[in-house]
């Protein structure tokens, strides 16, 4: 049992640790692409751009670890193995979807507001 109480905000929160695994690119990146229904391994490599072959299988093992998304080794030559969201992956998928149409959405505000906090600290930055 925690002894700590459930309070994302709260440093001994077991709840940053699945913050931890969802904050990071590669598993939205992957997560999203499963849910497009792409499930073998070349083909989420092929479809998420600039993911390595290692990244992404630390990322899918991290990702069935934590009960996200599940392995189907089929007994064939050569071998295919498949990925799946389980239900908790599949509760995941509004808010990853969510939040990459927002990242679509958005992304001209942002690089806006980085372009001009840059150009407004060079300018006050003065050696």
């Amino acid at each position: 049992m925690n002894a700590y109480p459930i309070d994302i905000l709260n440093q001994y929160c077991p709840s940053r640790r699945v913050l931890e695994l969802l904050g990071d690119k590669w598993t939205l990146l992957t997560l999203n692409a499963i849910a497009r229904g792409i499930n073998r391994h070349n083909a989420l490599q092929r479809e998420i751009g600039g993911i390595s072959q290692k990244m992404l299988s630390q990322t899918l093992r991290e990702l069935e670890r934590n009960g996200i998304v599940t392995r189907h080794v089929y007994p064939v030559v050569p071998p295919r193995v498949e990925y799946e969201l389980t239900l908790l992956g599949k509760s995941l998928n509004e808010p990853v979807v969510a939040l990459g149409k927002w990242a679509q959405d958005n992304y001209a505000l942002v690089e806006n507001a980085r372009e001009k906090y840059d150009r407004d600290n060079r300018a006050n930055n003065i050696d």
